[in-house]
C-alpha cells in the first residue's frame, strides 16, 4: 500500500489519467470484453535482410559446447551458477524459491509480489532466450540438427505454458521484447526450418508478441530504458518479420520512438541519464543493434543519433580504468539484451568499445577494447577482424576526456592508461531520469579510485532489486557510497525499489585541469530538507606530481548533526590502523589515508548491525569487503580535511 501510494505521488494528473485508461483496458481484455489480437497469415514473399552472420569466423567449441547445456536444461541465472531448469523447463516457475507463477491475466498480475511469483528477475531471465540463440549459434556452426530440434523443442514447450497474454511472462513488455530480440538472432541463425507447422506457431506468438509490446509501450514516468528496449523489439522483429503490412508499421513507429529517446534519454555528452553505468552498456547495446539491423535492412538513423552512440562509447571509455573496470554507480542487475560471446571473461564495456572502434573507426577504442570479441564478429561479420587490427591505434588516440557536465561526472588523474595511472571518477549528477528516478542511487559527491588498474575506492554495487528490501535500501542509500551521511539519513527519500520521493539536487561549481593538478568542487542540496537545513560542498584536489587526493567537505548548518565520512575499499583491499590514520594495500599499491582530527573512525567488514562493509559484483551476489566510517557530532559550519596518499609502487595493469 505504501508503494502504491508513493507511486501515485510521483505522476502527473496526465499520468493519472492513462494509467487509469490502461487499468480499465487490461481489465476489459481479462474478461473477453476486448479480443485477442486475431493474427492473420503471413505474407513469407516480403523477407527481411539478415543482419546476424552466419559466418562470423568463431571458433566452434565454445557454442557446442555450451549448447549441450542449454539442450540439457542447464544454464547459469544470477547467483545460482549450474541451474538444471529441466527438460522442457518449468518457465512459469522461479527457480530460486521454487515458487510457480500463475496464469492470470498478465497485465493485471502484480510481478513485485514475492509471495506470488517469487523473485521475478530469476523467472524472467530465462524466458528472454538468451540461450536459445547459443543453440541456434551451434546449429549455424555445425549444421548439427540436434541443436535445431532443441530450440524446436524448447519453444513449443514456451507456447504451451506461456499461452498469449496469461502469467507472468506476459506481465511486462520490456521482457516480451528482449525475447523478440532473440529470437530474431535464433530465426536467422537455423534457417530454414525442417518444420514448417512449427515455423507458423513461431510466427504467430511473433506476431503476438509485437502486437503486446507495441500497445503497452511504457509511458510517462515509467518512459526511461524500457521505452527503448520495447521499441527496439518492435522494431527488430518488424525487420525479420516484415510478413504482416501492420508489422511494418508498427516498426516505422517503434524507430521513430528509438530515435526520438536515443537523443532524450542520452545526454549529449555520451551519459545515460538513468546514472547508472550498467544501464549505460545496456541501453548502447539496444541502440547499437537497431543501428546495425537498420542498416542490413535499408533503414538507416540520422547522424545525430550514431553521434549519440558514439559520445556513449566516450563516456564509457573514459571511466574504465587501465585494467578495464568501471565504477558501479547507480543499479546493476546482470540483464543482457543478447549475449552472442561465450568467453567466460567477457566484459559488455569492453565489446561495447571494440564494437565502437570498428563502427566508427576509433583506435583509442581499440586500445581500451583489447582484441577484437565473438560478439562482434557475429555482428558485423568474418572481414571485421581484419579491418579492426588495421586500425591504428595512436594515430588516432585523442586524449582522454575528463569533463561530462550534462551527465555530472569528472575524471580527476594522472599517467592514463599506463601501469602508474590515478584515475578518480566523480560523480554530481543528477539522481536519475524521471520523476521516479528508478535506478539511481543517493551518491551525490561520491567517487571511485582506481591505481594502476586496481580498483582501491570502489562504489559497492546494487545486490537487490525486487525482494530482500533491506538490502535494496542499503546498497541504494547514501551509507553504501564514499561521499558524507548526516544524521544517518540518505541524501534522497526513498519512496519504494524503483522510486525516489525527494531528490538530491547537485552540480558542479568548479572544474579545472593542468599538467600539475586536477581540481573539481560540486555541491548537493539533499539535506536542505532538514529543520536544520545543511549544504554539502565537496573540493576534491589532485596533485599529479605528488600524487595526493585532498579532500574538503564543508557543511553549512546552524545547529549540530550527526556527521559520517564514508570509505567503501575493494574486496581485494587489506586495510590498517596506523597512528596518524590508515593504510590501504592492494598488489604492491598502497593508499595512506588521513582523516579529519576532531572524530573517531572505525572499520566495518561483513556488518549487519549497522550494516557496513559488503559489496556485490553481480546481482543477488555480495561478499565482505572493508568500509571506513569516520563519525562526529559537528555544530555550526564545519571544514572536515582527509587526504589520499598514493603509492607508486608499479603492480601491472591486466590488458
Amino acid at each position: 500500500m505504501r508503494w502504491r501510494l508513493n507511486r501515485l505521488r510521483c505522476m502527473t494528473p496526465v499520468e493519472l489519467a492513462h494509467r487509469a485508461l490502461r487499468l480499465a483496458q487490461a481489465r476489459a481484455e481479462s474478461s473477453g470484453l476486448l479480443r485477442a489480437p486475431a493474427v492473420p497469415a503471413p505474407d513469407l514473399s516480403v523477407a527481411g535482410k539478415p543482419w546476424i552472420q552466419r559466418d562470423p569466423g568463431v571458433a566452434p567449441a565454445p557454442y557446442l559446447a555450451a549448447a549441450e547445456r542449454r539442450a540439457g536444461g542447464r544454464l547459469a541465472v544470477f547467483s545460482l551458477a549450474e541451474l538444471d531448469l529441466g527438460t522442457p523447463p518449468r518457465w512459469n516457475r522461479d527457480p530460486k524459491t521454487g515458487i510457480e507463477g500463475p496464469l492470470a491475466y498478465g497485465k493485471l498480475l502484480d510481478y513485485r509480489d514475492p509471495d506470488l511469483v517469487g523473485d521475478i528477475k530469476y523467472l524472467w531471465e530465462p524466458n528472454r532466450h538468451l540461450h536459445l540463440v547459443t543453440l541456434a549459434q551451434a546449429y549455424a556452426l555445425s549444421g548439427r540438427r540436434e541443436y535445431q530440434d532443441a530450440l524446436i523443442e524448447q519453444l513449443d514447450s514456451w507456447f504451451i505454458a506461456c499461452p498469449y497474454a496469461r502469467g507472468p511472462n506476459w506481465s511486462s513488455a520490456l521482457e516480451a521484447a528482449i525475447r523478440l530480440v532473440n529470437w530474431a538472432i535464433a530465426w536467422q541463425l537455423v534457417q530454414p526450418l525442417a518444420e514448417r507447422e512449427f515455423e507458423q506457431r513461431w510466427l504467430r506468438s511473433v506476431y503476438e508478441h509485437a502486437h503486446f509490446v507495441r500497445h503497452w509501450f511504457s509511458a510517462h514516468s515509467s518512459a526511461n530504458n524500457h521505452l527503448i528496449g520495447e521499441a527496439t523489439g518492435v522494431f527488430i522483429a518488424a525487420l525479420t518479420w516484415p510478413h504482416w503490412p501492420e508489422m511494418r508499421a508498427w516498426g516505422k513507429h517503434a524507430k521513430q520512438i528509438i530515435e526520438r529517446e536515443a537523443l532524450a534519454q542520452n545526454a549529449p555528452d555520451g551519459v545515460n541519464r538513468e546514472q547508472a553505468v550498467w544501464y549505460q552498456q545496456f541501453v548502447l547495446d539496444m541502440l547499437v543493434l537497431s543501428l546495425l539491423a537498420g542498416k542490413a535492412n535499408g533503414e538507416w538513423f540520422s547522424a545525430d543519433y550514431e553521434s549519440r552512440l558514439e559520445a556513449m562509447m566516450d563516456f564509457i571509455a573514459s571511466i574504465m580504468d587501465v585494467g578495464g573496470s568501471v565504477p558501479m554507480f547507480g543499479d546493476a542487475d546482470d540483464g543482457y539484451l543478447v549475449r552472442l560471446d561465450q568467453d567466460p571473461a567477457y566484459s559488455p564495456f569492453r565489446s561495447a568499445l571494440g564494437l565502437g572502434a570498428a563502427l566508427f573507426r576509433r583506435g583509442d577504442f581499440k586500445v581500451k577494447a583489447g582484441a577484437l570479441d565473438d560478439k562482434a564478429r557475429w555482428l558485423l561479420g568474418r572481414g571485421a577482424a581484419a579491418q579492426y587490427e588495421a586500425l591504428e591505434a595512436e594515430t588516432t588516440r585523442l586524449p582522454v576526456r575528463q569533463s561530462f557536465p550534462d551527465g555530472g561526472y569528472f575524471i580527476l588523474g594522472a599517467d592514463f592508461d599506463t601501469a602508474n595511472e590515478i584515475r578518480a571518477v566523480v560523480d554530481a549528477g543528477p539522481l536519475g531520469y524521471t520523476s521516479i528516478a528508478a535506478h539511481g542511487h543517493a551518491d551525490a559527491l561520491s567517487f571511485t579510485l582506481s591505481v594502476g588498474g586496481r580498483e582501491l575506492i570502489v562504489d559497492p554495487g546494487t545486490y537487490a532489486y525486487h525482494t530482500q528490501e533491506r538490502w535494496r535500501e542499503y546498497f541504494r542509500g547514501t551509507g553504501a557510497h564514499n561521499t558524507v551521511r548526516v544524521d544517518g539519513l540518505d541524501q534522497s527519500e526513498q519512496g519504494g525499489n524503483f522510486m525516489w520521493m525527494k531528490h538530491a539536487r547537485a552540480g558542479c561549481g568548479l572544474w579545472l585541469s593542468s599538467a600539475e593538478k586536477d581540481t573539481f568542487e560540486g555541491w548537493h542540496s539533499g539535506y536542505m530538507r532538514l529543520a536544520d537545513p545543511v549544504k554539502h560542498r565537496r573540493l576534491i584536489e589532485l596533485d599529479k606530481r605528488a600524487r595526493r587526493l585532498a579532500i574538503e567537505d564543508s557543511l553549512d548548518m546552524a545547529e549540530g548533526h550527526e556527521v559520517e565520512l564514508l570509505f567503501h575499499f575493494a574486496e581485494e583491499c587489506r586495510v590498517d590502523a596506523l597512528a596518524d590514520g590508515y593504510l590501504v594495500e592492494r598488489d604492491g599499491m598502497t593508499l595512506r589515508l588521513t582523516l579529519p582530527a576532531n572524530g573517531a573512525a572505525e572499520l566495518y567488514r561483513g556488518s549487519l548491525v549497522p550494516v557496513f562493509g559488503w559489496i556485490s559484483r553481480g546481482f543477488d551476489r555480495r561478499q565482505p569487503t572493508t568500509t571506513l566510517v569516520w563519525r562526529a557530532r559537528l555544530s555550526a559550519p564545519a571544514l572536515l580535511r582527509s587526504e589520499l596518499h598514493i603509492g607508486a609502487g608499479q603492480a601491472g595493469a591486466s590488458s
